[in-house]
Protein backbone atom coordinates (compact mmCIF):
# COMPACT_ATOMS: atom_id res chain seq x y z
CA UNK A 1 0.00 0.00 0.00
CA UNK A 2 1.21 3.50 -0.78
CA UNK A 3 -0.15 6.99 -0.26
CA UNK A 4 1.78 8.25 -3.28
CA UNK A 5 -0.46 9.21 -6.17
CA UNK A 6 2.66 10.13 -8.14
CA UNK A 7 4.65 6.89 -8.34
CA UNK A 8 7.61 8.29 -10.30
CA UNK A 9 10.12 7.43 -7.54
CA UNK A 10 8.59 4.11 -6.55
CA UNK A 11 8.64 3.00 -10.19
CA UNK A 12 12.36 3.78 -10.44
CA UNK A 13 13.64 2.06 -7.32
CA UNK A 14 15.96 -0.93 -7.78
CA UNK A 15 14.43 -4.35 -8.42
CA UNK A 16 14.09 -6.53 -5.29
CA UNK A 17 17.16 -8.61 -6.19
CA UNK A 18 19.33 -5.48 -6.04
CA UNK A 19 17.83 -4.02 -2.85
CA UNK A 20 19.59 -4.22 0.51
CA UNK A 21 18.47 -6.54 3.26
CA UNK A 22 16.69 -4.59 6.01
CA UNK A 23 16.94 -5.76 9.61
CA UNK A 24 14.49 -4.61 12.27
CA UNK A 25 15.46 -7.11 14.97
CA UNK A 26 15.45 -4.72 17.94
CA UNK A 27 12.32 -3.66 19.87
CA UNK A 28 12.88 0.05 19.12
CA UNK A 29 12.91 -0.69 15.37
CA UNK A 30 9.32 -1.93 15.21
CA UNK A 31 7.15 0.61 13.35
CA UNK A 32 3.52 0.49 12.19
CA UNK A 33 2.87 -0.17 8.51
CA UNK A 34 1.58 3.39 8.15
CA UNK A 35 3.78 6.14 9.58
CA UNK A 36 4.70 9.71 8.69
CA UNK A 37 8.04 10.68 10.19
CA UNK A 38 7.11 14.35 10.73
CA UNK A 39 3.91 13.36 12.48
CA UNK A 40 5.98 11.10 14.75
CA UNK A 41 8.64 13.69 15.54
CA UNK A 42 6.61 16.91 15.53
CA UNK A 43 2.88 16.28 15.94
CA UNK A 44 3.43 13.82 18.78
CA UNK A 45 5.82 16.17 20.60
CA UNK A 46 2.94 17.46 22.72
CA UNK A 47 2.17 13.98 24.05
CA UNK A 48 5.85 13.66 24.99
CA UNK A 49 5.76 16.93 26.92
CA UNK A 50 7.81 18.89 24.37
CA UNK A 51 5.11 21.25 23.01
CA UNK A 52 6.31 24.36 24.84
CA UNK A 53 10.01 23.54 24.66
CA UNK A 54 12.17 25.42 22.14
CA UNK A 55 12.94 23.62 18.88
CA UNK A 56 14.29 26.09 16.30
CA UNK A 57 16.43 28.99 17.49
CA UNK A 58 18.21 31.94 15.89
CA UNK A 59 19.31 35.41 16.93
CA UNK A 60 16.00 36.73 15.58
CA UNK A 61 13.44 34.23 16.87
CA UNK A 62 12.89 31.07 18.92
CA UNK A 63 10.08 28.69 17.98
CA UNK A 64 8.67 26.03 20.29
CA UNK A 65 7.63 22.59 19.06
CA UNK A 66 3.99 23.76 19.01
CA UNK A 67 4.87 26.91 17.06
CA UNK A 68 6.94 24.94 14.56
CA UNK A 69 4.03 22.56 14.05
CA UNK A 70 1.65 25.44 13.29
CA UNK A 71 4.06 27.00 10.78
CA UNK A 72 4.77 23.66 9.13
CA UNK A 73 1.03 23.03 8.76
CA UNK A 74 0.52 26.42 7.09
CA UNK A 75 3.32 25.75 4.61
CA UNK A 76 1.94 22.27 3.88
CA UNK A 77 -1.39 23.86 3.01
CA UNK A 78 0.33 26.17 0.52
CA UNK A 79 1.98 23.18 -1.12
CA UNK A 80 -1.25 21.22 -1.41
CA UNK A 81 -3.91 23.93 -1.82
CA UNK A 82 -2.06 26.62 -3.79
CA UNK A 83 0.43 24.57 -5.81
CA UNK A 84 -1.81 21.52 -6.23
CA UNK A 85 0.95 19.08 -5.27
CA UNK A 86 0.00 15.48 -4.56
CA UNK A 87 1.74 12.77 -2.50
CA UNK A 88 4.80 11.47 -4.29
CA UNK A 89 5.59 14.74 -6.10
CA UNK A 90 9.17 15.89 -5.62
CA UNK A 91 9.96 19.31 -4.17
CA UNK A 92 13.45 20.77 -4.60
CA UNK A 93 14.76 22.70 -1.58
CA UNK A 94 17.56 25.25 -1.94
CA UNK A 95 19.06 27.25 0.89
CA UNK A 96 21.68 27.43 3.58
CA UNK A 97 20.92 26.23 7.10
CA UNK A 98 18.11 28.35 8.50
CA UNK A 99 14.80 28.10 10.30
CA UNK A 100 13.12 28.76 6.94
CA UNK A 101 14.75 25.74 5.30
CA UNK A 102 13.98 23.50 8.29
CA UNK A 103 10.29 24.48 8.20
CA UNK A 104 10.15 23.89 4.45
CA UNK A 105 11.69 20.41 4.70
CA UNK A 106 9.30 19.36 7.46
CA UNK A 107 6.27 20.66 5.56
CA UNK A 108 7.20 18.84 2.36
CA UNK A 109 7.60 15.50 4.12
CA UNK A 110 4.50 15.93 6.29
CA UNK A 111 2.42 16.50 3.15
CA UNK A 112 3.57 13.16 1.73
CA UNK A 113 5.79 14.85 -0.85
CA UNK A 114 9.43 13.90 -1.43
CA UNK A 115 12.08 16.37 -0.26
CA UNK A 116 15.05 16.95 -2.60
CA UNK A 117 17.44 19.17 -0.64
CA UNK A 118 20.35 20.73 -2.53
CA UNK A 119 23.58 22.40 -1.49
CA UNK A 120 23.38 26.21 -1.50
CA UNK A 121 26.67 26.55 -3.42
CA UNK A 122 25.51 24.55 -6.44
CA UNK A 123 25.45 26.34 -9.79
CA UNK A 124 22.80 26.19 -12.51
CA UNK A 125 24.51 23.35 -14.33
CA UNK A 126 24.59 21.14 -11.22
CA UNK A 127 21.03 22.06 -10.26
CA UNK A 128 19.96 21.15 -13.78
CA UNK A 129 21.39 17.65 -13.39
CA UNK A 130 19.40 17.20 -10.18
CA UNK A 131 16.19 18.52 -11.77
CA UNK A 132 16.67 16.16 -14.72
CA UNK A 133 17.08 13.21 -12.36
CA UNK A 134 14.39 13.96 -9.74
CA UNK A 135 11.82 15.74 -11.94
CA UNK A 136 10.56 18.04 -9.16
CA UNK A 137 7.24 19.77 -9.71
CA UNK A 138 8.08 22.70 -7.43
CA UNK A 139 10.96 24.30 -5.58
CA UNK A 140 11.23 26.23 -2.33
CA UNK A 141 14.27 28.48 -2.51
CA UNK A 142 15.94 31.02 -0.24
CA UNK A 143 15.28 34.36 -1.92
CA UNK A 144 19.01 35.12 -1.90
CA UNK A 145 19.75 32.05 -4.04
CA UNK A 146 17.14 32.33 -6.76
CA UNK A 147 19.38 33.33 -9.68
CA UNK A 148 21.11 30.00 -10.34
CA UNK A 149 17.86 28.06 -9.87
CA UNK A 150 15.99 30.30 -12.31
CA UNK A 151 18.82 29.82 -14.81
CA UNK A 152 18.55 26.02 -14.46
CA UNK A 153 14.78 26.22 -14.77
CA UNK A 154 14.76 28.03 -18.15
CA UNK A 155 14.97 24.81 -20.17
CA UNK A 156 13.18 22.56 -17.69
CA UNK A 157 9.39 23.15 -17.71
CA UNK A 158 8.86 20.22 -15.32
CA UNK A 159 9.69 22.66 -12.49
CA UNK A 160 6.35 24.46 -12.55
CA UNK A 161 6.63 26.69 -9.48
CA UNK A 162 9.40 28.30 -7.45
CA UNK A 163 8.46 29.92 -4.14
CA UNK A 164 10.99 31.97 -2.18
CA UNK A 165 11.39 31.64 1.57
CA UNK A 166 13.30 33.80 4.07
CA UNK A 167 11.37 36.60 2.38
CA UNK A 168 8.78 37.72 4.98
CA UNK A 169 7.37 40.65 3.01
CA UNK A 170 7.88 39.53 -0.58
CA UNK A 171 4.57 39.20 -2.49
CA UNK A 172 3.91 35.57 -3.31
CA UNK A 173 6.60 34.30 -0.96
CA UNK A 174 6.16 31.27 1.26
CA UNK A 175 5.77 33.49 4.33
CA UNK A 176 3.07 35.68 2.79
CA UNK A 177 1.14 32.76 1.36
CA UNK A 178 1.33 30.63 4.50
CA UNK A 179 0.27 33.49 6.79
CA UNK A 180 -3.18 33.34 5.22
CA UNK A 181 -3.59 29.60 5.83
CA UNK A 182 -4.99 27.78 8.86
CA UNK A 183 -2.46 25.84 10.93
CA UNK A 184 -4.26 22.51 11.19
CA UNK A 185 -2.90 20.31 8.40
CA UNK A 186 -3.36 16.56 8.89
CA UNK A 187 -0.23 14.58 8.07
CA UNK A 188 -0.44 12.46 4.93
CA UNK A 189 -1.14 8.81 5.79
CA UNK A 190 2.08 7.56 4.24
CA UNK A 191 3.09 3.94 4.16
CA UNK A 192 6.21 3.37 6.25
CA UNK A 193 8.07 2.44 3.06
CA UNK A 194 6.91 5.45 1.05
CA UNK A 195 9.94 7.54 0.07
CA UNK A 196 10.31 10.72 2.12
CA UNK A 197 13.49 12.16 0.60
CA UNK A 198 16.05 11.90 -2.18
CA UNK A 199 19.61 12.63 -1.03
CA UNK A 200 21.95 13.45 -3.89
CA UNK A 201 25.55 12.33 -3.90
CA UNK A 202 27.88 12.78 -6.85
CA UNK A 203 29.96 9.62 -6.53
CA UNK A 204 33.29 9.41 -8.31
CA UNK A 205 31.98 10.09 -11.81
CA UNK A 206 30.38 13.46 -11.16
CA UNK A 207 27.03 12.16 -12.40
CA UNK A 208 24.58 12.70 -9.53
CA UNK A 209 23.11 9.69 -7.75
CA UNK A 210 19.89 9.99 -5.78
CA UNK A 211 19.67 7.85 -2.66
CA UNK A 212 16.05 7.25 -1.68
CA UNK A 213 15.07 7.04 1.98
CA UNK A 214 11.63 6.16 3.32
CA UNK A 215 9.79 7.42 6.39
CA UNK A 216 10.77 4.16 8.12
CA UNK A 217 14.44 4.66 7.17
CA UNK A 218 14.70 8.05 8.85
CA UNK A 219 12.86 6.94 11.99
CA UNK A 220 15.00 3.79 12.18
CA UNK A 221 18.14 5.95 11.98
CA UNK A 222 16.81 7.93 14.96
CA UNK A 223 16.58 4.73 16.99
CA UNK A 224 20.17 3.63 16.35
CA UNK A 225 23.11 6.05 16.63
CA UNK A 226 21.22 8.83 18.49
CA UNK A 227 19.78 6.39 21.02
CA UNK A 228 22.86 4.29 21.69
CA UNK A 229 25.80 6.64 21.07
CA UNK A 230 24.76 10.31 21.05
CA UNK A 231 22.18 10.05 23.87
CA UNK A 232 20.96 13.64 23.57
CA UNK A 233 18.40 15.05 26.04
CA UNK A 234 15.65 17.69 25.86
CA UNK A 235 18.03 20.11 27.57
CA UNK A 236 20.53 20.02 24.71
CA UNK A 237 21.13 22.90 22.32
CA UNK A 238 22.70 21.79 19.03
CA UNK A 239 24.97 23.83 16.75
CA UNK A 240 27.06 22.87 13.76
CA UNK A 241 28.16 23.51 10.20
CA UNK A 242 26.95 20.51 8.11
CA UNK A 243 24.31 21.59 5.57
CA UNK A 244 20.80 20.19 5.89
CA UNK A 245 21.27 19.06 2.28
CA UNK A 246 23.76 16.46 3.59
CA UNK A 247 22.24 13.57 5.50
CA UNK A 248 24.95 14.18 8.16
CA UNK A 249 23.51 17.66 8.64
CA UNK A 250 19.86 16.68 8.25
CA UNK A 251 20.17 14.09 10.99
CA UNK A 252 22.40 16.04 13.34
CA UNK A 253 20.89 19.47 12.82
CA UNK A 254 17.17 18.65 12.61
CA UNK A 255 15.83 15.11 12.78
CA UNK A 256 17.87 13.74 15.70
CA UNK A 257 17.32 16.79 17.96
CA UNK A 258 13.56 16.49 17.33
CA UNK A 259 13.67 12.81 18.29
CA UNK A 260 15.30 13.78 21.60
CA UNK A 261 13.13 16.85 22.28
CA UNK A 262 16.20 19.08 21.99
CA UNK A 263 16.64 22.37 20.09
CA UNK A 264 18.84 23.63 17.25
CA UNK A 265 20.52 27.01 16.77
CA UNK A 266 20.75 28.31 13.20
CA UNK A 267 23.17 31.17 12.44
CA UNK A 268 22.40 34.25 10.37
CA UNK A 269 25.48 33.61 8.17
CA UNK A 270 27.68 30.56 7.50
CA UNK A 271 30.04 29.78 10.37
CA UNK A 272 33.72 30.54 10.45
CA UNK A 273 35.80 28.56 12.97
CA UNK A 274 35.89 31.58 15.29
CA UNK A 275 32.19 32.42 14.97
CA UNK A 276 31.21 28.81 15.73
CA UNK A 277 33.29 28.82 18.92
CA UNK A 278 31.81 32.19 19.93
CA UNK A 279 28.27 30.95 19.19
CA UNK A 280 28.83 27.88 21.37
CA UNK A 281 29.56 30.12 24.33
CA UNK A 282 26.93 32.76 23.62
CA UNK A 283 23.95 30.42 23.17
CA UNK A 284 24.98 27.75 25.70
CA UNK A 285 25.32 25.04 23.06
CA UNK A 286 25.91 21.53 24.39
CA UNK A 287 26.31 19.50 21.15
CA UNK A 288 28.38 20.45 18.11
CA UNK A 289 28.56 18.81 14.66
CA UNK A 290 31.28 19.61 12.15
CA UNK A 291 34.11 18.08 10.11
CA UNK A 292 37.63 17.38 11.45
CA UNK A 293 39.10 20.25 9.44
CA UNK A 294 36.77 22.70 11.17
CA UNK A 295 37.58 21.36 14.64
CA UNK A 296 41.27 21.80 13.89
CA UNK A 297 40.68 25.41 12.86
CA UNK A 298 38.44 25.99 15.91
CA UNK A 299 41.05 24.78 18.41
CA UNK A 300 42.95 28.08 18.92
CA UNK A 301 39.67 29.94 19.42
CA UNK A 302 38.48 27.29 21.90
CA UNK A 303 41.65 27.90 23.91
CA UNK A 304 41.08 31.63 23.79
CA UNK A 305 37.34 31.83 24.45
CA UNK A 306 36.50 28.47 26.08
CA UNK A 307 33.61 26.23 25.02
CA UNK A 308 31.02 27.06 27.66
CA UNK A 309 28.56 24.24 28.31
CA UNK A 310 29.64 22.13 25.32
CA UNK A 311 29.72 18.42 26.20
CA UNK A 312 29.49 16.47 22.92
CA UNK A 313 31.48 17.06 19.74
CA UNK A 314 30.56 14.91 16.75
CA UNK A 315 33.00 14.52 13.86
CA UNK A 316 32.09 12.96 10.53
CA UNK A 317 32.21 13.68 6.82
CA UNK A 318 35.90 12.74 6.43
CA UNK A 319 38.55 10.76 8.26
CA UNK A 320 39.45 12.08 11.73
CA UNK A 321 43.24 12.16 12.20
CA UNK A 322 44.30 11.28 15.73
CA UNK A 323 46.36 14.48 15.79
CA UNK A 324 43.18 16.49 15.27
CA UNK A 325 41.36 14.51 17.98
CA UNK A 326 44.15 15.22 20.47
CA UNK A 327 44.44 18.89 19.44
CA UNK A 328 40.73 19.44 20.05
CA UNK A 329 40.77 17.51 23.32
CA UNK A 330 43.68 19.62 24.57
CA UNK A 331 41.92 22.85 23.55
CA UNK A 332 38.40 21.99 24.76
CA UNK A 333 38.75 19.15 27.24
CA UNK A 334 36.24 17.12 25.21
CA UNK A 335 36.82 13.67 23.69
CA UNK A 336 35.41 13.77 20.19
CA UNK A 337 32.69 11.36 19.02
CA UNK A 338 33.83 10.05 15.65
CA UNK A 339 31.62 8.19 13.23
CA UNK A 340 31.36 6.86 9.72
CA UNK A 341 28.12 6.92 7.80
CA UNK A 342 27.01 7.33 4.22
CA UNK A 343 24.38 9.24 2.30
CA UNK A 344 23.20 5.85 1.03
CA UNK A 345 22.71 4.60 4.62
CA UNK A 346 21.33 7.96 5.82
CA UNK A 347 23.67 8.39 8.79
CA UNK A 348 26.31 6.92 11.10
CA UNK A 349 26.61 3.15 11.51
CA UNK A 350 30.08 2.84 13.12
CA UNK A 351 30.91 5.02 16.13
CA UNK A 352 31.68 4.98 19.84
CA UNK A 353 30.63 7.27 22.69
CA UNK A 354 33.44 9.29 24.33
CA UNK A 355 33.92 6.80 27.17
CA UNK A 356 34.60 3.95 24.70
CA UNK A 357 36.96 5.75 22.33
CA UNK A 358 40.05 3.86 21.18
CA UNK A 359 42.81 5.95 19.62
CA UNK A 360 43.23 5.35 15.91
CA UNK A 361 39.80 3.69 15.54
CA UNK A 362 36.48 5.17 14.45
CA UNK A 363 34.56 2.94 16.83
CA UNK A 364 32.42 -0.17 16.94
CA UNK A 365 29.30 -1.02 15.01
CA UNK A 366 26.21 0.89 16.17
CA UNK A 367 23.45 -1.31 17.71
CA UNK A 368 20.94 -2.14 15.00
CA UNK A 369 23.65 -2.63 12.36
CA UNK A 370 26.13 -5.37 11.51
CA UNK A 371 29.44 -4.59 9.82
CA UNK A 372 32.17 -6.82 8.44
CA UNK A 373 35.52 -6.52 6.71
CA UNK A 374 35.33 -8.77 3.66
CA UNK A 375 37.35 -9.91 0.64
CA UNK A 376 36.48 -9.39 -3.02
CA UNK A 377 33.98 -12.26 -2.85
CA UNK A 378 32.18 -10.97 0.23
CA UNK A 379 33.74 -13.46 2.65
CA UNK A 380 34.53 -12.11 6.09
CA UNK A 381 38.26 -11.74 6.72
CA UNK A 382 40.06 -12.60 9.96
CA UNK A 383 40.43 -9.78 12.48
CA UNK A 384 43.44 -7.62 11.71
CA UNK A 385 43.05 -8.04 7.94
CA UNK A 386 42.42 -5.13 5.58
CA UNK A 387 39.45 -5.44 3.27
CA UNK A 388 36.25 -3.83 2.10
CA UNK A 389 33.61 -2.66 4.56
CA UNK A 390 30.19 -4.30 4.24
CA UNK A 391 27.19 -3.16 6.31
CA UNK A 392 23.61 -4.28 6.86
CA UNK A 393 20.92 -2.88 9.16
CA UNK A 394 17.59 -1.01 9.25
CA UNK A 395 18.71 1.44 6.52
CA UNK A 396 20.34 0.77 3.17
CA UNK A 397 21.10 1.98 -0.32
CA UNK A 398 18.40 2.36 -2.93
CA UNK A 399 19.48 4.55 -5.83
CA UNK A 400 16.92 6.11 -8.10
CA UNK A 401 17.25 4.37 -11.49
CA UNK A 402 21.03 3.98 -11.45
CA UNK A 403 23.21 1.12 -12.71
CA UNK A 404 25.64 1.82 -9.86
CA UNK A 405 23.17 0.16 -7.48
CA UNK A 406 24.72 -3.21 -8.36
CA UNK A 407 28.11 -1.99 -7.13
CA UNK A 408 26.82 -0.68 -3.81
CA UNK A 409 24.55 -3.56 -2.78
CA UNK A 410 25.70 -7.18 -3.12
CA UNK A 411 23.80 -10.13 -1.65
CA UNK A 412 21.82 -7.71 0.50
CA UNK A 413 24.92 -6.05 2.03
CA UNK A 414 25.85 -2.40 1.51
CA UNK A 415 29.39 -1.58 0.36
CA UNK A 416 30.14 2.09 1.16
CA UNK A 417 33.45 1.97 -0.74
CA UNK A 418 35.88 2.14 2.19
CA UNK A 419 38.80 -0.07 3.15
CA UNK A 420 38.90 -1.00 6.86
CA UNK A 421 40.54 -3.26 9.41
CA UNK A 422 38.70 -4.62 12.47
CA UNK A 423 40.66 -5.43 15.62
CA UNK A 424 40.05 -8.24 18.09
CA UNK A 425 37.76 -6.06 20.24
CA UNK A 426 35.51 -5.12 17.34
CA UNK A 427 36.87 -1.62 16.72
CA UNK A 428 36.97 -0.54 13.07
CA UNK A 429 40.10 1.25 11.84
CA UNK A 430 39.75 3.28 8.67
CA UNK A 431 42.35 2.70 5.94
CA UNK A 432 41.31 4.60 2.79
CA UNK A 433 38.60 5.29 0.25
CA UNK A 434 38.23 2.45 -2.16
CA UNK A 435 37.39 4.80 -5.04
CA UNK A 436 38.57 8.11 -6.46
CA UNK A 437 36.38 10.38 -4.34
CA UNK A 438 38.15 13.47 -3.04
CA UNK A 439 37.00 14.38 0.46
CA UNK A 440 38.17 17.90 1.29
CA UNK A 441 37.13 19.63 4.52
CA UNK A 442 34.04 17.39 4.68
CA UNK A 443 32.94 18.00 1.06
CA UNK A 444 32.75 15.16 -1.46
CA UNK A 445 34.29 16.21 -4.76
CA UNK A 446 34.36 14.06 -7.89
CA UNK A 447 37.57 14.51 -9.86
CA UNK A 448 36.00 13.80 -13.28
CA UNK A 449 33.50 16.62 -12.75
CA UNK A 450 36.30 19.14 -12.16
CA UNK A 451 38.19 17.75 -15.17
CA UNK A 452 35.14 18.30 -17.34
CA UNK A 453 35.00 21.96 -16.35
CA UNK A 454 38.72 22.53 -16.90
CA UNK A 455 38.51 20.97 -20.35
CA UNK A 456 35.94 23.60 -21.29
CA UNK A 457 38.59 26.30 -20.96
CA UNK A 458 40.26 27.15 -24.29
CA UNK A 459 43.76 26.86 -22.81
CA UNK A 460 43.41 23.24 -21.63
CA UNK A 461 44.10 20.30 -23.92
CA UNK A 462 44.11 17.51 -21.35
CA UNK A 463 43.77 17.37 -17.57
CA UNK A 464 43.58 15.01 -14.62
CA UNK A 465 42.31 15.77 -11.13
CA UNK A 466 43.26 13.90 -7.97
CA UNK A 467 43.02 14.33 -4.22
CA UNK A 468 46.29 15.32 -2.60
CA UNK A 469 46.78 14.66 1.15
CA UNK A 470 46.69 17.88 3.15
CA UNK A 471 47.21 18.35 6.88
CA UNK A 472 44.59 21.06 7.27
CA UNK A 473 41.80 19.90 4.93
CA UNK A 474 42.39 16.15 4.82
CA UNK A 475 42.71 16.36 1.04
CA UNK A 476 42.82 19.14 -1.52
CA UNK A 477 41.90 19.11 -5.19
CA UNK A 478 44.99 19.08 -7.40
CA UNK A 479 44.82 19.41 -11.17
CA UNK A 480 47.43 18.45 -13.77
CA UNK A 481 46.91 20.31 -17.05
CA UNK A 482 48.38 19.92 -20.52
CA UNK A 483 48.06 23.24 -22.36
CA UNK A 484 47.04 23.86 -25.95
CA UNK A 485 49.61 25.41 -28.29
CA UNK A 486 49.85 29.16 -27.90
CA UNK A 487 49.25 29.16 -24.13
CA UNK A 488 52.02 29.59 -21.60
CA UNK A 489 52.29 28.09 -18.12
CA UNK A 490 52.11 31.29 -16.08
CA UNK A 491 50.76 32.16 -12.61
CA UNK A 492 48.09 34.31 -14.26
CA UNK A 493 46.75 31.26 -16.08
CA UNK A 494 46.60 29.24 -12.84
CA UNK A 495 44.33 31.87 -11.33
CA UNK A 496 42.27 32.11 -14.52
CA UNK A 497 41.63 28.35 -14.50
CA UNK A 498 40.76 28.36 -10.79
CA UNK A 499 38.30 31.22 -11.34
CA UNK A 500 36.83 29.35 -14.32
CA UNK A 501 36.05 26.35 -12.12
CA UNK A 502 34.60 28.52 -9.34
CA UNK A 503 32.27 30.21 -11.84
CA UNK A 504 31.10 26.92 -13.38
CA UNK A 505 30.46 24.63 -10.40
CA UNK A 506 30.37 24.92 -6.60
CA UNK A 507 33.42 27.01 -5.60
CA UNK A 508 34.66 24.49 -3.02
CA UNK A 509 35.49 22.12 -5.89
CA UNK A 510 38.17 24.33 -7.45
CA UNK A 511 41.77 22.99 -7.65
CA UNK A 512 43.80 24.57 -4.88
CA UNK A 513 46.92 23.33 -6.63
CA UNK A 514 47.37 23.32 -10.39
CA UNK A 515 50.42 21.96 -12.16
CA UNK A 516 51.20 22.26 -15.87
CA UNK A 517 52.71 19.11 -17.41
CA UNK A 518 53.82 18.10 -20.90
CA UNK A 519 51.76 14.89 -20.86
CA UNK A 520 49.61 12.68 -18.62
CA UNK A 521 50.37 9.05 -17.75
CA UNK A 522 48.18 6.74 -19.78
CA UNK A 523 47.98 3.05 -20.68
CA UNK A 524 48.63 1.82 -24.21
CA UNK A 525 44.90 2.00 -24.82
CA UNK A 526 44.81 5.64 -23.70
CA UNK A 527 43.29 5.12 -20.26
CA UNK A 528 44.40 7.71 -17.69
CA UNK A 529 46.49 6.30 -14.83
CA UNK A 530 45.51 8.50 -11.90
CA UNK A 531 47.33 6.29 -9.46
CA UNK A 532 50.65 7.35 -10.98
CA UNK A 533 49.80 11.00 -10.31
CA UNK A 534 49.17 10.15 -6.64
CA UNK A 535 52.62 8.63 -6.22
CA UNK A 536 55.17 10.95 -4.55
Amino acid sequence: MTAHLDTFVRDRLPPPAQCPTYRYDRPELQFPSQVNLVEELLDKAEAKGFADRPLLRSARITLSYAEVRERVDRIARVLVDDLGLVPGNRVLLRGGNSIGLALAWLAVVKAGLIAVATMPLLRARELGDIIDKAQPAAALCDIRLLDELEEARKTRPVLRAVLPFNAPNEPGSMAVRSAAKPGDFTACRTDADDIAMLAFTSGTTGKPKAAAHSHRDVLAACECWPRHVLRATPEDIVVGSPPLAFTFGLGGMLVFPMWAGASVWFPEAPYTPESLVRTIGEVGATICYTAPTFYRQMAPFAREHGVGKLRLCVSAGEGLPDATRQLWKEASGIEMTDGIGATEMFHIFISSPPEDVRRGAIGRVVPGYEARVVDEDGRELPRGSIGKLAVVGPTGCRYLEDARQANYVKDGWNYPGDAFMQDEDGYFIYQARADDMIISAGYNIAGPEVEDVLLRHPAVAECAVIGKPDEERGMIVKAYCVLRPGHEARPELVKALQDHVKASIAPYKYPRELEFVASLPRTETGKLQRFRLRQP
